[in-house]
């Protein structure tokens, strides 16, 4: 199963986009499923469904992170190289989405307003925004780290 499938099964499977992004990566990333799982669970929903930064967006910045990320032993340019990453990362989905941000790519409706939720769902905002955003950051993660 590729990457964009598995991501898009956790998402199905009521984890949030930025669960389903890392956790697609755990081979590279050299953690557990769980840990994955574990760790990107309070970036969902734009961090806590404050709808700030796209959680497709910040499970892919930890799968960057952790490729190219400066760790205690490393020169400090591993940072720079980061840095370069990640905007990169930002341009490319800024230009697929519109936005990085969750609740402009959710038309800005919040998704903690019942009255809001519900208009996500009826508009399948979830399944036609949030999946595209979840495949967009997996394929250019995909692309960035080959």
């Amino acid at each position: 199963m590729k990457k964009q499938e598995k991501a898009i099964k956790y998402f199905r499977d009521k984890f949030n986009c930025s669960q389903s992004v890392l956790a697609a990566f755990r081979t590279e990333s050299g953690l557990s499923e769980d840990d994955c799982l574990k760790i990107s669970c309070a970036f969902g929903g734009g961090m806590g469904r404050q709808q700030l930064t796209c959680g497709a967006v910040t499970g892919a910045m930890m799968v960057l992170g952790l490729k190219y990320g400066r760790a205690l032993n490393d020169p400090e340019e591993k940072k720079d190289i980061t840095y370069l990453k990640t905007r990169e990362f930002f341009n490319e989905f800024k230009t697929l989405n519109g936005s990085v941000n969750c609740r402009e790519i959710l038309n800005g409706l919040d998704m903690t307003n019942p009255a809001d939720h519900k208009k996500i769902i009826d508009q399948k905002l979830f399944d036609i925004k949030c999946e595209k955003c979840i495949a967009d950051a997996i394929n250019i993660v995909e692309a960035m780290i080959k």
